[in-house]
Formats: structure tokens, C-alpha cells, sequence
């Protein structure tokens, strides 16, 4: 009877122990249905609100959106955004849901997820008025130069669009410090790079293809006449 009652005194804690975790259990299984339907309806208001606002115009325009297609995505710019939000939401939901059954560990990783996605989502937004005023400046510097006369204006539109762009990607990319200021000290190395060898091609050789483009550029209306 002894050995009976030392067999069952484990099977009977183990049971008492699933007794008392089941209604947590079921509680986390509610937050996480209730969650997962809270977070499907945030990311259809989000998309509703923000083609309410036109903000798909604003991505097509900026080109966010034709980039998107091109890599093969069948969402769009407003739908991407969308989607962010459902995963806030769902990411909140997660976090209920594991604190009370007590596992602060997988807590912990939801929690550093959940600080991550508003970087990601600031940074998106970033890049699509970004690219938006990028291509602006693009196109006001070619008209510029269509007005002046000046040749060559659309390769100057477009180089002063892609600086800007690139200045807006180092800045989105700041913004989710995923990198540590990598991305930045080789854009800058980079481009003093460049700047060096420019300036060394101009002082040794290229002077003469410098005035030539100078002369298209900014052509001369009259010759100065001697006294």
C-alpha cells in the first residue's frame, strides 16, 4: 500500500500542476484569438485610412511602389504599411499571451520585436517622402536647366534626384542603427574617394574637358572685344 501511495504522490503533483496551468493557459489562447482579430482589423483601417488620404498616390508617384513590382511583390507601399501595423498589434497580443503563462524569456524577444517594428515603419515612411522629394528636385533641376539652356540637364536632374535619395536611404538606415554607422563611414569614404579623384583628375589632365562642359553648360552669349 506504502509503494502504491509513493507511485501516485508524483502522478498526483503533476496533475494538480496541469490543473493550475490550464486556466492560464486558456487565457492566453483568448488574448491571442482576440489579438489576432484586433490586429486584422487595425491593418484594414490602416489601409483604408491611408487610400483615404491618397497616400498610394503619393508611393506611385514617388516610384516606391514600381520598384516594389518590379521585385516581384504584389503589395503595395500602402499594403506594406498596413501590414506592419498588424504585426504591432499581433506582437502586443504575443506578449499578453506568453507574460501570463510565464514565459519571460520568449517575452523578452517579442518585446525587442515589438521596439524594432515603429523604427521600421518610421524608416518606410522616410523613403517613400523621401523618394517623393527626390524625384521633385530631379525634375526642378532638369526644368532649370531646360530654361537656361543649359545641355545635359537631364543627367544633372537625375544625378541631383540620386543624391538625394541616397542621402534619404543613410538617413532611414540611421534610423533602424542596424548597422552601427558602418553603412555611413564607407558611404563616406567612398565619396571622399570620389571627391579626391575628381579633384586630382581636374589638376592633371582633365582641364580641358572641364571647360568644354563648361561651355556647353553655361555657352558664352558674346565674345569680350579688346579695347
Amino acid at each position: 500500500m506504502n509503494e502504491i501511495n509513493v507511485l501516485l504522490v508524483p502522478v498526483q503533483a503533476f496533475l494538480n500542476q496541469v490543473g493550475s496551468y490550464m486556466p492560464r493557459l486558456a487565457i492566453a489562447v483568448g488574448v491571442l484569438i482576440v489579438g489576432w482579430l484586433l490586429a486584422k482589423l487595425v491593418r484594414y483601417g490602416v489601409v483604408k485610412a491611408l487610400r483615404a488620404l491618397n497616400f498610394n498616390i503619393l508611393t506611385e508617384r514617388s516610384g516606391i511602389d514600381g520598384f516594389l513590382q518590379q521585385g516581384g511583390s504584389e503589395r503595395d507601399t500602402t499594403e506594406m504599411v498596413g501590414w506592419i501595423a498588424y504585426a504591432i498589434a499581433l506582437l502586443l497580443a504575443l506578449i499578453i499571451a506568453f507574460n501570463s503563462l510565464g514565459l519571460t524569456q520568449v517575452t523578452d524577444l517579442l518585446s525587442k520585436l515589438l521596439l524594432f517594428a515603429p523604427k521600421l515603419l518610421v524608416a518606410l515612411l522616410v523613403i517613400v517622402f523621401g523618394s517623393y522629394f527626390a524625384r521633385f528636385v530631379g525634375t526642378t533641376v532638369e526644368s532649370y536647366c531646360r530654361s537656361a539652356a543649359i545641355s545635359d540637364g537631364e543627367l544633372l536632374g537625375r544625378v541631383a534626384r540620386y543624391a538625394v535619395l541616397t542621402f534619404v536611404l543613410l538617413l532611414a538606415i540611421d534610423h533602424l542603427d542596424i548597422s552601427g554607422g558602418l553603412i555611413q563611414q564607407t558611404f563616406l569614404i567612398l565619396l571622399a574617394g570620389l571627391v579626391f579623384a575628381a579633384a586630382l583628375a581636374f589638376g592633371l589632365g582633365a582641364r580641358r574637358h572641364a571647360a568644354t562642359l563648361l561651355n556647353r553648360w553655361f555657352p558664352q552669349d558674346h565674345v569680350d572685344r579688346k579695347p
